[in-house]
């Protein structure tokens, strides 16, 4: 059945993908969203010529009170992030990033732009381009990525292109870019240095121009995570030199044989900055080192609510990872989200009750497929994490065009279910007889689409085991991937190798019929529970689109399904109604609406954000925070049940609990790096902090009197 859908699902693939894709991929060179307008611009005076200047950047219109950051962000926050496609004989250099503001937060302090900041990059242009051009443009495309905080923080991402003519000029924003030009700091050719004394740096910059002398600076420093980023300076000139004592951070995790520095005026637009390259002498107070894992056997051996309540330094042994991965993909079957592809399972033992061989091929072939599956998304993530990409175990289900194709495939296989259509009516007599010359197949394909489905969860054992192997190297990362698999396949292939079982099962009888179709359900919840997933991520509008998009694909499948000359007058017209309906609203299904974090001041959880744990801590009040996902069903399960149990709401009320929720359902680098800190790798995460002690990581899966207990502790 299901090799005959996929090779269904290609069919469709054809119409759907290409259209879906040219929509996505349209030039655009403006990205709005409700905190910031987002602009690609260029300025080309000469032309596109070898060796004369080419300058493209982004321009961030901020609204009112919002920021985003510099290289160095200060205490919490990440910098914007610009990555270039550019044809052969052009290179892009390193952002010019404009002098920065420092920017209060609480007791924190962040260094970040408000307002309009363009961030200009030079393009580098040899006579390689002008050999290889055949158009007379040159295109230019950005992704990029910007973080945008007020009191919370949504991250966006957006890609542009612009296609710049090759003998004309473009000097349309030179304004624009000699403004930002005019912000960059100065280089200074004199010598400073840093000597560190013990939790101070007294800094010395000569060669200031003499028009500053007497003038109070701010210094920012490009190396993040060394100085105390909120904490005041003590700064005076001595003559020429400018002098400074600036108190070292109690999280500091670099110690820099050279520090460049920024300073700037504090007045003027634009304001005037100096960069210079220090030099530091004495010694680095010691790094305070993370408290280790106890051991980690008996952390893998431990209860499930005891097992999770660890310290958050990732030194779990490989072995003990392993253990893990077998034990979590074993409790994996329990989950929510595989519910659906048990009624698959429970297909394919009763078609083969009476026949130990079938049973014991399928039991192999499924647990074949699930162990590739594991391995297959495993080496993905971890190629994709090498190329530096922030990614976490379910990043697949962050795409609104996989939620999509998701609920596609399951509504496909729900309405086969239900008896709509039949594969054989409309498929090549070759594909269609393919099951009954390879039955294993099925098997097999039915091991990758639990896996698909499976992904997202995070069972109890899983999480330590996930957020180690992603730190190993892939030739020790990827076994733990592939036992995990198999600790899913486990009861499977058990139950197919024993003969008790098959005497279990009912022989094949009418009741077939009935229960196939009774199986469509679990389908239809899934697609169900997809489109609501996309919804959060797309919009009211992108699951509108894509409910029309099903509704349309269903009647395509009804109308194969005829017979006679109606079959291909009705086939005609709702193949045409389907390709008009993924031409209107494709985009809309697999857009990226932006996540907005803004949670109501009368609501008990607040959205999490870098800096805003370690602000909550040193007022004195523990945080419990939950890093969820619109796509994690044990994270809604949780959310549901324990997470609002009135016992376990009282007791947080009682100890002044700052609730926070990271929301992972769209790709955030500043999560996916909070997850790596605590030596997890997926969701749901749940996390309790009381100032002064380790972190406690709870189980995946909460229990009310567990949680209670912990609370206790704080």
């Amino acid at each position: 059945m299901l090799q005959r859908l996929l090779s269904a699902l290609l069919l469709i693939a054809a119409t759907v993908i290409p259209v879906c894709a040219n929509a996505q991929n349209s030039s655009k060179s403006v990205v709005s969203t409700q905190q910031v307008r987002a602009e690609l611009l260029a300025h080309a005076p000469q032309g596109v010529v070898p060796g004369q200047p080419v300058w493209v950047g982004l321009q961030l219109q901020h609204q009112p009170e919002w920021h985003t950051y510099w290289k160095n962000s200060g205490d919490s926050g990440l910098p914007t992030s610009l990555e270039w496609t550019l044809p052969p004989g052009v290179t892009a250099g390193d952002i010019a990033w404009p002098v920065p503001h420092k920017i209060p937060v609480g007791t924190l302090a962040n260094y970040g732009y408000e307002g309009t900041v363009l961030l200009p990059v030079p393009l580098n242009v040899t006579s390689d381009f002008k050999s290889s051009l055949l158009a007379s443009e040159l295109e230019v495309k950005l992704h990029a990525v910007w973080l945008v905080c007020r009191k919370e923080c949504i991250p966006e991402e957006g890609d542009f292109v612009l296609k710049l003519p090759v003998k004309s000029t473009t000097a349309i924003n030179g304004p624009a870019f000699d403004a930002s030009l005019a912000a960059q700091p100065k280089t200074l050719a004199a010598e400073s240095s840093v000597q560190v004394q013990d939790k101070a740096l007294q800094v010395r910059v000569p060669g200031l121009p003499a028009a500053l002398r007497g003038k109070t600076l701010e210094l920012f420093p490009e190396t993040p995570e060394v100085i105390e980023t909120a904490a005041a300076i003590t700064q005076r000139w001595d003559g020429e030199v400018w002098t400074a004592s600036v108190p070292l951070s109690d999280q500091r995790s670099q110690s820099p044989a050279q520090m460049p520095l920024v300073l700037a005026t504090t007045d003027g637009t634009p304001r005037q900055g100096y960069r210079t390259l220090a030099t530091v002498s004495g010694s680095w107070p010691e790094v305070q080192a993370a408290p280790a894992l106890p051991a980690a056997l008996e952390a893998a051996l431990q209860a499930n609510s005891a097992a999770s309540q660890i310290p958050v330094a990732p030194g779990l042994g490989w072995g003990a990872a392993l253990l893990g991965a077998l034990l979590g993909g074993l409790i994996l079957n329990l989950m929510p989200c595989v519910f659906p592809v048990l009624a698959i399972k429970l297909m394919g033992f009763a078609q083969h009750a009476g026949d130990r061989r079938a049973h014991r091929v399928d039991g192999l072939a499924y647990s074949f497929g699930a162990i590739v599956s594991f391995l297959a998304l495993g080496a993905l993530m971890l190629g994709l994490r090498a190329a530096g990409e922030q990614l976490g175990w379910g990043f697949q289900l962050q795409s609104p065009a996989v939620v999509a194709a998701l609920a596609v495939l399951f509504t496909v296989v729900g309405l086969n279910l239900a008896g709509l259509f039949e594969f054989g009516q409309f498929l090549p007599s070759r594909l269609a007889t393919l099951q009954a010359r390879n039955p294993a197949l099925n098997a097999f394909l039915s091991g990758v689409l639990a896996v698909a489905v499976a992904s997202p969860c995070t069972a109890p054992f899983m999480g330590a085991s996930l957020g180690f192997a992603v730190g190993l190297p892939a030739a020790q990362a990827l076994p733990v991937f592939a036992v995990m698999g198999l600790g899913m396949a486990l009861p499977y292939l058990a139950a197919s190798l024993s003969p008790a079982m098959a005497r279990l099962l009912p022989r094949p009888g009418a009741w077939m019929a009935t229960f196939r179709q009774l199986m469509a359900f679990p389908m239809f919840a899934t697609v169900a529970w997809l489109v609501w997933v996309l919804g959060q991520q797309s919009g009211i509008d992108g699951a509108g689109s894509l409910l029309l998009l099903l509704v349309s694909l269903s009647a395509v499948l009804w109308a194969l399904g005829l017979a006679g000359r109606t079959r291909l007058v009705v086939a005609t017209l709702s193949i045409a109604a389907l390709a008009g309906v993924i031409s209107a609203v494709g985009p809309n299904v697999i857009k990226n609406a932006p996540l907005s974090n803004v949670v109501s001041a009368t609501e008990r959880w607040q959205p999490w954000e870098p800096g805003r744990v370690e602000q909550t801590l040193a007022t004195g009040q523990p945080v419990m925070v939950d890093f969820t996902a619109a796509w994690c069903v044990t994270c809604q399960y949780n959310k549901k049940t324990t997470l609002s149990n009135t016992a376990v709401l009282a007791d947080l009320d009682a100890k002044n609990v700052q609730l926070l929720r990271a929301d992972w359902t769209r790709r955030d680098p500043a999560i996916t790096a909070a997850l790596g800190q605590l030596g997890r790798n997926g969701v749901p995460v749940y996390v309790l902090y009381k100032a002064g002690s380790a972190p406690q990581v709870l189980s995946e899966v909460l229990n009310v009197d567990d949680l209670r207990a912990a609370i206790a502790k704080l």
